[in-house]
């Protein structure tokens, strides 16, 4: 009855004065309690009164197979379909129209195991024309209906490609990503049962794929140890050109022909980019313990073991007695292996990819058992044993943060004069971090903190400089000026930033100011004498760019007046006065 073709045989419209009171009954006639008021389900009249609470906190969605009992009657009383009566759950796909859409509404809003009574409005179930001979027209229906189960159907790709329904549920909640290296099993087979292909266990990357696309775009949706039926079109499947047996066993896959596959993800390795530019890459082969992981001047104890490509172990430290012992960000190991530690947990044990750009770079290195070559990518098998964090800023005393604030900066000097200028900016913008806010300093203290901070900014803008990001150069000398207008590097380095951001006047201003403080300064006075040619250099410019602007307009003129076009006044150029 709830679908559009069913009907129920030998119906009978009650003969007036037969009408029978509506008892709520369970579906084997027995009165039910009442659970729960009757509410509205949307605008168009569709009621539901629960009788019996569900489970859980989840409903089906659109495209869910349920399984539902039910009892189905007239206002009057009258039945005039039930599961019950068969002996057999009715299932459907819903949201697809294949039932009333009073149906299709209402057990959207049930829980598992859930069981209400639904009155539809005509509208939402048989309308103008009833169903004869069992539904009259206009009809109001009443439904108890049990939701026993759903299994639930996902539409992977948005557009039907690949509908996924899950067998067998899978443990937490993690997926695999694109970089993961994924274990599976798989079978596949035509809409008439042949073998297509079968793979007791796989192992592949997510991104990188393995039989068709279909199982890279799945596996990413699915949880270990989770058990999936896919509906594969042929544009997830092998498209126009089909398939040939790779196999004994296996079938051809002819031409736009659609799959159906068993597949199950029996584990994974978790592959994370530790940097932005993938790289430096971290392969996790067994997870580590919590969630707490090494800061930056971390005391970190390890096992590693360092290979080249062709499995060559150029270093191996930390597999005797006493583990390996290093501080994050503290140049005691190559970049890749410091960012690499940084990400792993206690008890973790990971694979490290390093490009030549966070390794040895484009030098060859002599290590402990092997020479690596240039620009060469290195590989680190790593175990965190432990490690002991840096005090967190609100744990330190005033002295203490001036210190680390120190420590930070003599880091900073030492990586610039390895001219790792970004590394050693960074190392700097940390040491503020220390004594940025100095509210509860003493008076030496707050002295020493002011002191800290300009020769901080100052050494920032050197890096500046260097890296070519003059807009920053700029603005690190102006805090410094803020505080300390006669500061002379301060001046100077502005100046040098203005050059070469074509603010010529603003670069005057600053040198002339700094040799009025310090006349015999000779870094400034250079900058002065390259400023002057630089003035030079522009004025020359901007006088051979207005004069070939002339040299054209003469020429147009005298081709004008050859071809008898009669030559018009100039007037003066005007400026806009208005403010």
């Amino acid at each position: 009855t709830v679908t559009s073709a069913k009907k129920a045989d030998g119906f009978e419209i009650p003969a007036a004065g037969k009408v029978k009171d509506i008892v709520e009954e369970d579906g084997n006639g027995e009165e039910m309690d009442d659970v729960g008021p009757e509410m509205d389900i949307g605008k168009d009249g569709l009621m539901k009164k629960i009788v019996k609470e569900g489970d859980g906190y989840e409903f089906p969605v659109n495209g869910d197979e349920v399984e539902v009992h039910y009892v189905g009657s007239l206002l009057d009383g009258t039945r005039f379909d039930s599961s019950y009566d068969r002996e057999m759950p009715f299932k459907f796909k819903l949201g697809l129209g294949h039932v009333i859409q009073g149906w299709d509404d209402g057990i959207k809003t049930m829980k598992r195991g859930e069981k209400a009574f639904f009155t539809i409005p005509p509208a939402l179930a048989y309308g103008e024309s009833g169903s004869p001979p069992t539904i009259p027209p206009n009809a109001t229906l009443k439904f108890e209906i049990e939701l026993i189960s759903w299994t639930k159907v996902k539409d992977i790709c948005k557009d039907g490609g690949i509908l996924k329904t899950i067998l067998t549920e899978g443990e937490n909640w993690q997926t695999p990503k694109d970089p993961d290296e994924v274990v599976v099993k798989y079978e596949a087979r035509l809409d008439d049962g042949s073998l297509v292909s079968k793979s007791e266990e796989v192992e592949f990357t997510v991104k990188d794929g393995c039989f068709c696309p279909a199982l890279s775009r799945a596996v990413k949706t699915m949880k270990k140890g989770e058990k999936t039926f896919l509906k594969v079109k042929p544009q997830y499947a092998f498209g126009e050109k089909g398939r040939e047996p790779a196999g004994d066993h296996e079938c051809f896959v002819p031409p736009n022909t659609t799959l159906q596959i068993t597949l199950e993800l029996i584990s994974w390795k978790t592959v994370h980019e530790v940097t932005t530019d993938n790289k430096v890459l971290k392969k996790v082969l067994k997870e580590g313990e919590g969630y707490d992981r090494p800061n930056d001047s971390a005391v970190v104890q390890v096992k590693l073991t360092g290979k080249l490509e062709d499995g060559t172990v150029f270093v191996k430290k930390g597999h005797d007695e006493v583990p390996f012992e290093f501080k994050i960000d503290e140049e005691q190991v190559i970049d890749g292996l410091d960012r690499g530690v940084k990400t792993m947990k206690k008890g973790e044990v990971s694979l490290l990819t390093i490009h030549p750009e966070y390794a040895f770079g484009s030098t060859e290195s002599h290590q402990e058992y092997a020479t690596i070559a240039a620009n060469c990518t290195v590989y680190y098998e790593v175990e965190l044993i432990s490690f002991e964090k840096e005090k967190n800023l609100w744990e330190l005393t005033t002295q203490e943060k001036i210190e680390a604030s120190m420590r930070k900066k003599e880091g900073g000097n030492s990586l610039f004069k390895k001219q790792k200028y970004e590394r050693a900016s960074k190392r700097y913008e940390k040491a503020l971090s220390f004594i940025e806010y100095d509210s509860a300093f003493n008076e030496d203290e707050k002295q020493q903190a002011k002191l800290l901070k300009n020769s901080c900014n100052l050494n920032n803008a050197a890096c500046k400089l260097k890296l070519r990001d003059y807009k920053q150069a700029v603005k690190l000398c102006t805090k410094v000026l803020d505080v300390d207008s006669k500061n002379v590097k301060a001046l100077y380095r502005r100046a040098q930033a203005c050059i070469q951001l074509v603010d010529l006047d603003l670069a005057e201003m600053d040198i002339k100011k700094a040799l009025e403080i310090d006349p015999d300064n000779r870094d400034v006075k250079l900058e002065y004498k390259l400023l002057r040619e630089k003035v030079k250099e522009y004025n020359k410019k901007d006088a051979q760019f207005y004069g070939n602007i002339f040299t054209k307009m003469n020429k147009m003129e005298h081709l004008n007046y050859a071809n008898g076009v009669r030559k018009q006044e100039v007037g003066p150029m005007t400026i806009d006065n208005k403010a």
